[in-house]
């Protein structure tokens, strides 16, 4: 048994989702704004909450113009309040309350649930770090703090969770759980399956797929996340769906050179991410070259490398490559296609970070019409791939197989990405 609750892996079929627009939203708007509540480890300038929470109290650009919900912030509970926070000054601002519980903030100052979404910002604070280098965020707490309520009232509403969906894939197999048992649209994850991408493709739907690669940067437990959603944002468009992972091998150091000096994988996919990438690094006194292997061990102190074998057979890789390059870059080899299908996964710059816009235009879709526009089973499986790796890696980069990533599900044919 995963979870309490005896989680059904039921893939979900993924639901239709285009970006909504400023003039007509949808095709009926809702004679009152739906009433929001904030569920979040902390708020201060730079942290998740100020990324997404304040897109529904400002609005956001979708397609040149600002758009503005109708959605209110009616209501907040924050787990950590630091010196810098911005919460209880958000909440002057724009008149909402920050409650010292979340059934509080829930409740909204009544005797029952007075809100219609809720926004989970598990991410930035204070909290432990494990053995195998995961930071604890309580995501899993305060998901329960939200359905606790839910069970009390006898009613559910949508939730969006920021990022993985627990650091314990077996409690991210339960919020999964409850999110069908109590019959609530549960959407999560990182924002670069929804942000642009240079050039704009989408990977044909079903297409046979004979490996994948993605090359980025960034720290482990955090990066490598936003990382293996940009690959399973792709791969679950191939053929026959998504199958789950067989196996994960991390690997670290001297002996992810060792394999790309033996061409352990596709050196033409890796060539394909490195040429896509905007950020590639060179040195002082050259430019415009594609890096020799000896420059890029000079570049990167510390690569980082993920192997993984899908129950269908299927290959991918994942590489942190800090130094190199400083964006997300995806290739894949298709089955008669000469050159492989390669773009870059485009995060706008601060202070704007619109990328964190179009994840918001996501949930909000969900939250106004219901429906989750994309399977919550993708942030399942990577939430589990991020714990394996860092398994993996913890116990002597040695090899794991991952009979619990055997999750199926079928993507949506249409695509969630920004492309106007």
């Amino acid at each position: 048994m995963l979870d309490r609750r005896g989680f059904l892996q039921v893939g979900a079929a993924g639901i239709p989702a285009v970006l909504l627009t400023p003039s007509d939203t949808f095709a009926k708007r809702p004679a009152k704004k739906k009433r929001m509540a904030i569920v979040t480890t902390t708020w201060w300038y730079g942290s998740h909450a100020w990324h997404m929470a304040t897109r529904f109290l400002v609005g956001y650009p979708v397609n040149g113009k600002w758009h503005h919900p109708e959605i209110e912030v009616v209501s907040a509970y924050v787990d950590q309040i630091k010196d810098n926070d911005l919460s209880n000054r958000r909440a002057k601002e724009f008149g909402f309350t920050v409650y010292p519980t979340i059934a509080e903030a829930l409740r909204n100052g009544s005797d029952k649930l007075d809100v219609d979404c809720v926004l989970l910002i598990g991410e930035h604070g204070d909290y432990e770090i494990n053995e195998i280098g995961q930071k604890l965020y309580p995501r899993y707490r305060l998901f329960n703090g939200i359905t606790d309520v839910f069970r009390e009232e006898g009613k559910s509403l949508p939730i969006f969770n920021d990022k993985h969906l627990s650091w314990n894939f077996e409690w991210a197999a339960d919020m999964v759980a409850q999110s069908k048992e109590l019959k609530f649209p549960l959407l999560a994850g990182s924002s670069l399956p929804v942000t642009w991408r240079m050039p704009s493709v989408e990977l044909p739907f079903g297409a046979e797929i004979e490996e994948a690669m993605v090359v980025a940067y960034g720290p482990k437990d955090i990066y490598d996340f936003h990382a293996l959603e940009t690959l399973q944002c792709m791969m679950e468009r191939r053929r026959g769906g998504e199958t789950g992972v067989r196996s994960i091998h991390a690997l670290e150091g001297d002996a992810v050179w060792q394999q790309l000096a033996d061409k352990r994988w596709s050196p033409v996919l890796f060539e394909a991410c490195l040429s896509r990438s905007q950020t590639l690094a060179q040195t002082e006194d050259f430019s415009h070259r594609y890096p020799p292997l000896g420059l890029m061990k000079e570049l990167v102190e510390t690569p980082v490398c993920y192997q993984l074998e899908y129950n269908d057979g299927t290959r991918a890789t994942m590489m942190l490559m800090n130094g190199l390059v400083k964006d997300f870059n995806f290739a894949a080899k298709l089955k008669g296609q000469a050159d492989p299908l390669s773009t870059c996964f485009y995060l706008p710059p601060n202070p704007n970070v619109v990328y964190s816009a179009a994840l918001m235009n996501n949930a909000e879709k969900m939250f106004m019409t219901n429906k989750a526009p994309y399977p919550i089973e993708r942030t399942l499986l990577t939430s589990g791939m991020v714990q394996s790796a860092l398994q993996s890696l913890h116990l002597g980069q040695r090899q794991l197989d991952t009979p619990h990533l055997d999750i199926h599900y079928k993507a949506s044919k249409e695509s969630t990405f920004y492309r106007r």
